[in-house]
């Protein structure tokens, strides 16, 4: 059974940093795309970043580019976001994603692409 566990939510002052981590069981990570997605109440999910492990690809939504950097950890079966210069409009649920297949650009911010979700984990950026 797949499983994906995220952690490292919390709060921040604007301005601060955050790292969620995903873990991810019950498959071979290293051939999978994974992406991080956030819902804000009221608001649709939004794909922020995502990363295809084979080659370690990367792809940014606009709002964070340049602040959010998603790594991974192939070894661990982890998938890292680092959040910087958080703003107060990051605060939101996040969600991290596993797809089953070779995801690229744009793609990997698609939420119907993938297969597997996390718990989510919150983030609250206060001013």
């Amino acid at each position: 059974q797949v499983q994906l566990v995220e952690s490292g939510g919390g709060s921040v002052q604007a301005g601060g940093s955050l790292r969620l981590s995903c873990t991810a069981s019950g498959y071979t990570y290293s051939r999978k795309s994974m992406g991080w997605f956030r819902q804000a109440p009221g608001k649709e999910r939004e794909g922020v970043a995502g990363i295809y492990a084979g080659s370690g690809s990367t792809y940014y939504a606009d709002s964070v580019k340049g602040r959010f950097t998603i790594s991974q950890d192939n070894a661990k079966n982890t998938v890292y976001l680092q959040m910087d210069s958080l703003k107060p409009e990051d605060t939101a649920m996040y969600y991290c994603a596993a797809a089953a297949g070779h995801l690229v650009a744009g793609a990997l911010l698609r939420g119907h692409l993938y297969n597997y979700w996390g718990q989510g984990t919150q983030v609250t950026v206060s001013s």
